[in-house]
């Protein structure tokens, strides 16, 4: 894949980097080296390779994932300026 110069201004300004006429020879080369790059990674056959999630081998740490009510209403509203039944007592705002 090769990138012309319209390419290159469109990138530019779509990533809104200011690049002059004079800089976008230089800035196309490298955009072409970099997807020439890529292309070469693309070529590799990575089918025996199993996704992984860290470079390292490690277990993920797991934990029962149960709905609790957290037993802490009490706890809660005690910093409140008034509570009833462990619900937060405001105001009236509207009439």
């Amino acid at each position: 894949m090769s990138v012309d110069a319209d390419t290159v201004r469109r990138v530019a300004k779509l990533s809104r980097i200011a690049l002059s006429d004079e800089d976008v020879p230089a800035m196309q080369e490298e955009l072409n080296a970099i997807l020439g790059f890529v292309e070469q990674l693309s070529e590799v056959d990575v089918s025996s390779v199993e996704p992984m999630t860290s470079v390292t081998p490690m277990e993920m740490k797991k934990r029962k994932d149960g709905v609790t009510d957290g037993d802490k209403a009490a706890d809660i509203v005690a910093n409140a300026p008034v509570s009833e039944d462990n619900f937060f007592m405001v105001p009236k705002v509207v009439e």
